[in-house]
């Protein structure tokens, strides 16, 4: 790992992660389903949007504090819940969520992970964590999921809706993907297996095929919210149609996500769903996105689209593979500056105060992104 600290960007560390990581680790936190198709549009789809900054407005004031889910964060950036995160570096997900503390954003911890729910509780305390869930053919394993998370002090669940099963991942199967044996499913001692291997294809595509519920129903969603009080994200929304039936079921927000592409190839890019499912809740619950994010200006876009805030999976990866809990806080903070420089050279939103006159707000925040700042590159093609 030694060297890293000299990495700038996203793709920096990207690159030197793909260098550093075992195959076996490196093909599954990387991969998509099928071709890849729907992996390459995620980034694809953020290069056709253009932003149409304004100038000569004062941004000497930058702010990218929000409010999630009720709760103040420092930035608009959270960490998206990828698993078995040891395999990047021994510290996994408790590294991550210290980061995450540190720069004030919000850390989602995946049930396939490999910290436990409790570990991470404690080597995080003050980091606002979220808990993303899978519902289990056993029903007592998911109830009690939740009630570890919910005295573990997890804020939110996060209820992945679109992996009824896994996705058809090409280098899952060459590989016979498998948790290396010194790591386990840290979150299922003595309840489950802990450990994935397979001797014919995917070893977590077997899992999940064996131990996730396909029967699945939206009256599944009133049986979740009838066993908690926290609020439940719905994570894998895609269309306006789910959207709406999401809403009238009470939940408290959506997160926007085709899974990193890798359940359905072709299916569309998060941010190219992101407007439909925008105007579909019409300001009745949060939004968020995940997808295709690797810099401040990504982030920008989304944001100016409708999304309240945004997740990143495989660039916290990344981070974490090159230098551990440092390396995570280096890529949340390449973010961070990366957002501020988009916000101080875009300039601030004008407001209409009345007919007659325009009032400046008063300084450069997440609120003065507004949608006419970003368009499809179609609306230049007549040049």
């Amino acid at each position: 790992m030694l060297g890293y600290k000299n990495l700038v960007c996203v793709g920096d560390y990207e690159h030197h992660a793909k260098n550093i990581l075992p195959k076996n680790a490196l093909d599954y936190y990387s991969s998509g389903a099928g071709e890849e198709f729907t992996l390459a549009l995620n980034r694809e789809a953020f290069r056709r949007l253009r932003i149409r900054p304004r100038f000569m407005r004062d941004v000497s004031k930058r702010d990218q504090s929000t409010m999630v889910l009720g709760t103040a964060v420092q930035m608009p950036v959270g960490i998206a819940p990828t698993a078995m995160q040891k395999m990047a570096h021994p510290e996994g997900e408790c590294a991550t969520a210290k980061a995450v503390g540190a720069m004030g954003g919000v850390f989602i911890l995946s049930t396939l992970s490999t910290s436990s729910i409790e570990e991470v509780a404690e080597a995080a305390p003050e980091t606002i964590k979220w808990f993303q869930l899978y519902i289990y053919n056993d029903r007592a394993v998911t109830r009690e999921l939740v009630k570890r998370a919910e005295r573990a002090g997890f804020k939110a669940l996060v209820l992945t809706v679109d992996a009824p099963m896994f996705g058809i991942r090409n280098a899952d199967n060459r590989n016979k993907f498998m948790l290396p044996s010194h790591l386990r499913l840290a979150n299922f001692d003595g309840i489950k297996a802990t450990g994935v291997k397979s001797e014919s294809s995917s070893g977590i595509g077997e899992y999940v095929r064996k131990l996730f519920d396909q029967s699945l129903t939206w009256e599944d969603i009133v049986w979740l919210k009838s066993i908690t009080k926290l609020p439940l994200v719905l994570k894998g929304i895609l269309t306006a149609d789910d959207a709406v039936i999401a809403i009238d079921l009470g939940i408290a927000a959506i997160l926007v996500s085709n899974h990193g592409a890798r359940q359905v190839d072709s299916a569309p890019a998060s941010i190219e769903a992101l407007p439909e499912v925008v105007r579909a809740v019409d300001g009745r619950c949060e939004v968020y996105m995940d997808g295709g994010i690797r810099q401040g200006t990504d982030v920008f876009k989304a944001l100016a689209l409708g999304a309240k805030f945004v997740f990143l999976g495989r660039p916290a990866l990344w981070g974490l593979a090159c230098g551990g809990e440092d390396g995570v806080k280096s890529i949340l903070n390449i973010m961070k500056t990366e957002v501020d420089s988009v916000l101080a050279l875009t300039g601030k939103s004008l407001k209409f105060f009345s007919d007659l006159f325009l009032f400046l707000l008063g300084c450069a925040t997440l609120k003065d992104i507004r949608q006419e700042m970003v368009v499809h590159e179609s609306q230049y093609s007549h040049l």
